[in-house]
């Protein structure tokens, strides 16, 4: 899943980092991590079990519906990102918490690394999950519980492997001076992270939630500074300076939560495309009815491989000209925020989250057409083509006649 690469290069950079410790030390590490990832599935599922039981409609990734934790997981990105970047550093026991999110050496650095990465890896579900979590959101609670344990053992396992593996980890580069320059450079994926957030906040709660968000930054960047810039000086001066950056920190939470606060903009939800028109019951329900075809594209601002199917396959020049030929209404679903309708329809399917795409050939009777996660302008072709084929050979004979 791309939204956890940069997570993932934090462990890698950690493990290098690691190189030069015993066999047995690093392969404590790789256990750790793994403890961390499996936590965090844990605790979805239980979330997800409770919810269940409460009667609630949700599915993967149903946090990112949130506002708020796009907001909190959107600081924590850039936190991290100030601390690869060396503008603060928490030692001590929070080091874990802190820069040990950032590729430290400590056990608990390990540990929540592996909480991140979990927590990044939430938005969106990668070609060959959504059937076990289709699956495991339809069964008791045990069974939930233990196909969510298994993926995130899935997650963990190639850093795992590696930490257990000696003859891989010999293809690491020696610790070295180079490795602060790394560690910098490392910083510019969090602050991507953070801008991607930034934005599925704005098409959330609207342009002033995302303002103020970035009002927030500014205050824990300042907060960040002065925290360390104060260490140094010590006495009266360090305990004003701790007290000033935890009120510019306390400042930027709670403008964040207003923001958090803010509904949905207008423009979220009636927003219509060129080549695309907002998605909803009635309207497939008359397209149907009339035999048209139909393309469903069930998506939110939070899925990385959804923005990116859009970008490459469904908004190619060659998919577009098809559309267009062969009548094909495209009906596109936002599940950026909570919707029980989309939650519904992707239950209907066997899916617990985005993307969903289904394409309706024409004919009133025809059957739906489930398409891959991951998209290609070809994909999509040969899905049309295809059903165009088929539809073809399903007309009867006509026999002209004069005379």
């Amino acid at each position: 899943m791309p939204c956890v690469f940069p997570v993932l290069s934090l462990k890698a950079l950690s493990m290098i980092s690691q190189s030069g410790q015993s066999q047995a030390e690093i392969r404590r590490h790789g256990l750790i991590y793994t403890l961390g990832v499996l936590a965090s599935f844990a605790l979805l599922a239980v979330a997800l079990i409770a919810l269940k039981a409460g009667g609630a409609q949700i599915g993967w990734g149903f946090q990112f519906q949130s506002p708020l934790f796009v907001l909190l997981v959107a600081y924590l990105m850039f936190a991290v990102g100030l601390s690869l970047s060396g503008v603060f550093y928490f030692g001590g026991s929070v080091a874990g918490v802190g820069s040990g999110l950032a590729a430290k050496s400590g056990y608990s650095g390990s540990f929540f690394t592996g909480v991140l990465a979990t927590i990044v890896a939430t938005p969106c579900t990668a070609p060959f999950m959504a059937a076990a979590l289709g699956y495991a959101l339809t069964q008791p609670p045990a069974q939930l519980l233990l196909v969510f344990l298994s993926l995130g053992l899935g997650l963990a396992l190639p850093y795992l492997a590696l930490s257990w593996w000696p003859g891989l980890q010999r293809w690491l580069p020696r610790p070295g001076a180079w490795m602060d320059y790394l560690k910098q450079a490392m910083a510019f994926p969090m602050y991507a992270a953070a801008v991607w957030l930034v934005w599925v906040l704005a098409r959330q709660a609207g342009a002033d939630a995302a303002a103020l968000a970035l009002g927030g930054m500014v205050l824990i960047a300042f907060s960040a500074w002065l925290y360390t810039a104060t260490r140094t000086v010590g006495g009266t001066a360090a305990n004003l300076g701790s007290m000033a950056a935890a009120f510019a920190l306390l400042l930027a939470l709670a403008g964040g939560y207003s923001a958090a606060q803010k509904g949905a903009p207008e423009s979220t939800q009636t927003q219509v495309a060129q080549n695309w028109q907002p998605f909803n019951t009635e309207s497939l329900q008359t397209l149907r009815e009339e035999g048209r075809p139909v393309f469903l594209n069930f998506t939110a601002a939070w899925c990385i491989s959804c923005l990116v199917n859009e970008r490459v396959a469904l908004s190619h020049e060659r998919v577009i000209e098809a559309f267009s030929a062969d009548g094909i209404t495209y009906l596109k679903g936002d599940w950026t925020n909570q919707d029980p309708v989309i939650t519904s329809f992707l239950a209907d399917f066997g899916r617990s989250g985005v993307p969903l795409y289904v394409f309706y050939p024409a004919g009133k009777s025809s059957e739906p057409v489930q398409l891959p996660q991951i998209l290609t302008p070809d994909i999509v072709l040969s899905t049309v083509r295809a059903a165009r084929q088929q539809a073809a050979l399903a007309q009867p004979t006509s026999l002209s006649h004069t005379f």
